[in-house]
């Protein structure tokens, strides 16, 4: 397992907007990768907690809003962790669409 993925996406929405827009977004998840995928979430306080599955890999995430910002963590399975610098840069690129 390699280290997670970690970043912050700055916002201007407040908690309750960024809430808003990461219930209505987080499908597009499934959408952006290539065959489809499953996307299963779940808020605990001020932390939506998801996962994606697509080609029979699992990938686990949580996402904490604060008033100015989102704190997303990614944990890769062994097999993606390979490809981390390629996903690490499309999560940073693709991210904050989900709080357009």
């Amino acid at each position: 397992m390699s280290a997670p993925i970690s970043l912050d996406i700055p916002h201007k929405l407040g908690k309750e907007g960024v809430r808003q827009r990461l219930d209505g977004g987080i499908g597009k998840i499934g959408r952006m990768i290539p065959g489809g995928a499953t996307v299963e979430h779940r808020w605990d306080g001020d932390t939506m907690h998801f996962t994606v599955g697509a080609m029979g890999q699992s990938i686990g995430a949580q996402a904490t809003v604060y008033e100015d910002k989102v704190h997303a963590v990614v944990n890769l399975p062994a097999f993606l962790a390979l490809f981390s610098g390629q996903l690490e840069a499309v999560i940073r690129s693709e991210a904050p669409k989900l709080l357009k």
